[in-house]
């Protein structure tokens, strides 16, 4: 699942360019980039698990995933395809006075994920935040090593089934 090349905080004009592509089997189910929680995340949908590969939001937030090849993959486990959604996601609080709206930063998604990291099949995730310039690479894997958390420095970088920048066969 994907190939992903972007540049972070190294272009004069534009903080962030992304360039990515889905390789997923053709045969897997998929829906056209739309909008969707009641407009507030734009990205393409996994039509099989329902999740995405990649999606922002109109403040400002990004999400973008990839697998990490191995086998065996476990089928009884979370969509990593969630992940993305579940940055993007607005938490709404009903409160006596109001509605109180919050989202995670980079840095609180990335420590409440690093706990169950083990409930997913290896995944490479990015979790952005373009307002406050904050950008974070989560991994679980290598298994043995636990889940990682890793801010992405500024550059041009690639991410694909193998961990941040690594030259994968299909990076080279």
């Amino acid at each position: 699942m994907c190939i992903a090349v972007f540049i972070w905080k190294s272009h004069p004009i534009y903080p962030f360019l992304l360039l990515l592509n889905r390789d997923e089997f053709h045969n897997r189910p998929t829906t056209a980039l739309s909008w969707w929680e009641d407009g507030e995340i734009v990205g393409g949908r996994d039509g099989r698990a329902g999740g995405t590969w990649l999606a922002c939001t109109k403040d400002g937030k990004v999400a973008f995933v990839t697998n990490v090849r191995e086998i065996p993959s476990h089928s009884q486990v979370k969509s990593r395809g969630d992940l993305p959604i579940r940055f993007l996601k607005r938490y709404i609080l009903c409160l006596c006075f109001g509605i109180l709206q919050s989202q995670k930063s980079p840095k609180e998604f990335a420590e409440e994920l690093v706990a169950e990291a083990d409930q997913y099949n290896g995944f490479n995730l990015i979790v952005a935040d373009l307002c406050s310039m904050t950008m974070l690479y989560i991994t679980n894997r290598p298994k043995d090593d636990g889940p990682s958390i890793t801010e992405v420095a500024p550059g041009i970088h690639v991410l694909s089934n193998a961990k941040l920048d690594t030259p994968w066969p299909k990076v080279i």
